[in-house]
């Protein structure tokens, strides 16, 4: 059975990209365009992972992964953050509020394909 994940992020063109990317890798995509958006899925569907952006308007990535890694559910659920704030300050919050990776935008779509694979191997 094929692994589902869900793509977080206020980019149509990213949320496209990532569906034809991993879509044809063999995974189901659902997508979600802001965080809240994303906790309102997560009440629907468990994805086995979840690719999250940080700029996003609603609820921004932050507050999306402390929601996830907070609620009984969906806290055992990998979360890589792709985003374009890709300071080692950003980085080190994500990876402390629990964050499983860290993509820096703009990303190589192999290299995110490559990731993903090996976390849920």
């Amino acid at each position: 059975m094929s692994k589902t994940i869900l793509v977080v992020d206020d980019e149509q063109d990213l949320l496209d990209l990532m569906e034809i990317i991993l879509g044809g890798e063999g995974f189901n995509i659902i997508t979600a365009s802001n965080g809240q958006e994303a906790v309102n899925r997560l009440k629907i569907e468990l994805p086995d992972l979840v690719l999250l952006d940080v700029m996003m308007p609603i609820m921004d990535g932050w507050q999306t992964l402390k929601n996830i890694k907070t609620t009984q559910e969906t806290k055992h659920i990998p979360v890589v953050m792709v985003t374009a704030k890709i300071g080692e300050d950003d980085r080190a919050r994500g990876f402390r509020e629990g964050a499983t990776d860290y993509i820096g935008k703009p990303f190589a779509p192999r290299e995110v394909v490559n990731r993903i694979k090996a976390i849920l191997k």
